[in-house]
């Protein structure tokens, strides 16, 4: 009962807070007055002096998204360039070197992204300038651009016979300086209240209670030596000398400016974390107040611009509609990870002689993978809310999820994130799917379908199938040429099934901008940072050429009067279409991928 409670807890607090959120963003889209107005309009009109941008500019949808383009773009260059430059530049305490020319396109693809894929350690590999000047700034304009395509497709819904979209440069001050800054620095306060640190120190190190022994093992890393006797600096097991082994007497702990970065890379559904083991570290995420603050900003944004598209397109109910079918496929999978984690595996039931029943003493089911201070709801809600979003922060590792478990999570980013999915790309992903759903509905009547009164042709089917299966070809696609590559299996730390849905996670959470991994499987090699790094520049960009493609031909359209045979698209029936046609389109796409990697994992555990 109490883990119910906990998971009802989460969803209130998410739909209570992402409601005015939503009204308010709305505001920010229309340059209206809001509470803020007072002290950042002023700035606002500095930004636009500064940078000569027109605030009444009305660009074409092939203006918008070439200064997407080129705004992206030079994000691209400069991220990679302060990457390579590190050891040269200030802000490096720990005089950490040059990042490899692979890593940083790969890294800075994903920052801009807004995937924030790791393939290596933040405390280890950048700096603190990297990190705070390079990341964290990506992490903020990154999402604001998501959210600026957004309002672009909504004005689309909008215009009557029109030919703007509004001007990205506006959208995007409006949405970082009025959004994305406030909402931040409160999440940053109370996270460094809650004890996530955040300081300019470099790494400290303390002694050790008692030394470790440690030797060398095949993936070039380090293992603990069980049941070893320590003598000085001689380490033996059962009276004989290990020869390779080394004694530890100290422990690294690293420092730096943790609180503001993760309290964007959650909110803006980036998902990079400070530290290489992401939200399961103690310094990014120490307790249940942070834990929770973290998890419903995960998705607070993205469920609030449902209800902003609502009021954008000035039909409220719509917004309502396309919410209640986001959080019906949530709260679903959602569901599915928490019976299969709570209700553990065969192989830890041991035929009986492990008691794996959810005790006051314990928490039962899977907890391999899971911190003990979570327990098994708050990582199982984090892994469903996190590949829901393209957020990719991690609470517990994935890897350790029953098989069913990891299907749902890799499920959920196939789908081309729009169960609430990442800021603005989520909602347009799943405008995507309206109108493929009032496409259908139009055919099974025998009328031609209509979205918001607005007539759904030719030209915006084509973009609408392109919107909703980019994702899907990047994923399936990238991840068949990636297991021809006879070099692929030395990067797996499993093998058969397993192993194959390590590949598959990667190159689904990279095509679904993620960004989560299995942490499975080494992806720190020429080959893979760049496939995965132009995966991901593909998977994101080809849907928002879709998307302001949609909302340009959309601006030029009349109004349509509603009749007696046109489809409504706010009550049950439409949620329900919606949802179908959601999973219908995963499942073709999906299943026979999935069935050879997490279904059959499944199959053998059960066997």
């Amino acid at each position: 009962m109490s883990a119910i409670i906990q998971y009802a807890l989460y969803f209130a607090v998410l739909i209570a807070l992402a409601i005015p959120l939503g009204k308010f963003m709305a505001r920010v889209m229309d340059g209206e007055h809001t509470f803020l107005s007072p002290v950042l309009a002023p700035v606002e009109r500095g930004v636009y002096r500064l940078l000569r941008i027109d605030a009444k500019e009305q660009m074409g949808w092939k203006r918008y998204l070439v200064s997407v383009l080129a705004f992206s773009g030079i994000g691209l260059v400069v991220l990679i360039a302060l990457q390579m430059l590190q050891a040269v530049l200030p802000g490096n305490p720990q005089h950490l070197p040059g990042v490899p020319w692979d890593l940083s396109f790969n890294t800075a693809a994903s920052f801009i992204t807004n995937t924030n894929w790791q393939s290596y350690s933040g405390e280890t590999t950048l700096s603190y300038l990297v990190q705070f000047m390079g990341l964290t700034v990506q992490n903020f304009v990154s999402a604001g651009t998501g959210i600026a395509v957004m309002f672009a497709l909504i004005r689309g819904f909008r215009q009557v016979k029109e030919q703007g979209l509004g001007s990205f440069w506006v959208d995007l001050t409006r949405t970082v300086l009025y959004v994305l800054i406030p909402l931040n620095l409160v999440f940053g306060i109370c996270l460094a209240a809650g004890g996530v640190i955040a300081n300019f120190q470099p790494a400290q190190k303390a002694e050790l209670v008692e030394p470790v022994a440690v030797q060398p093992n095949a993936d070039g890393g380090w293992s603990v030596i069980d049941g070893a006797q320590i003598e000085g600096d001689t380490v033996k097991v059962d009276g004989k000398v290990v020869e390779d082994a080394r004694v530890v007497t100290e422990q690294f702990l690293p420092q730096g400016p943790a609180a503001p970065q993760v309290a964007i890379k959650q909110s803006g559904t980036n998902g990079g974390g400070f530290f290489g083991v992401n939200s399961a570290h103690p310094y990014e995420n120490p307790n249940a107040f942070t834990n929770i603050i973290e998890m419903t900003s995960l998705l607070l944004i993205p469920a609030a611009c449902c209800f902003t598209f609502g009021i954008g397109v000035k039909n409220t109910k719509q917004g309502k509609a396309i919410f209640a079918a986001m959080l019906v496929l949530l709260v679903i999978f959602t569901g599915v990870i928490a019976v299969n984690e709570h209700a553990g595996t065969p192989q830890l039931a041991d035929s009986g002689a492990v008691n794996i029943e959810m005790t006051d003493g314990q928490a039962g089911g899977n907890m391999e993978g899971k911190e003990s201070r979570f327990g098994i709801a708050a990582s199982s809600t984090w892994s469903a809310y996190t590949t829901a979003a393209s957020n990719g922060s991690v609470n517990s590792m994935h890897d350790s999820y029953t098989p069913l478990g990891g299907f749902v999570q890799m499920l959920q980013m196939a789908l081309g994130e729009v169960v609430f999915g990442g800021v603005g790309c989520g909602l347009y992903g799943m405008i995507g799917f309206a109108i493929l759903t009032v496409f259908i509905a139009g055919l099974m009547v025998g009328r031609t379908p209509e979205f918001l009164g607005k007539k759904i042709e030719p030209g915006e089917m084509r973009w609408a199938v392109v919107l909703c299966l980019a994702t899907p070809f990047a994923i399936l696609v990238c991840s068949a040429i990636a297991c021809m590559v006879p070099g692929l299996a030395d990067q797996l730390n499993n093998g058969g099934a397993h192993g194959f849905s390590e590949v598959l996670y990667a190159f689904t959470s990279c095509g679904g901008n993620n960004g989560s991994a299995f942490a499975g499987m080494n992806c720190n090699i020429p080959w893979i940072n760049v496939m995965l790094g132009l995966e991901m520049l593909f998977a994101r960009f080809m849907p928002i050429v879709g998307t302001l493609a949609i909302a340009g031909s959309l601006a030029k359209k009349g109004k349509v009067a509603e009749s007696a045979g046109t489809l409504s698209t706010t009550n049950g029936m439409f949620v329900f279409l919606l949802v179908f046609i959601v999973l219908l389109i995963g499942a073709l796409s999906f299943f026979p991928a999935l069935a050879l990697g997490p279904v059959a994992e499944f199959f053998q555990m059960i066997a």
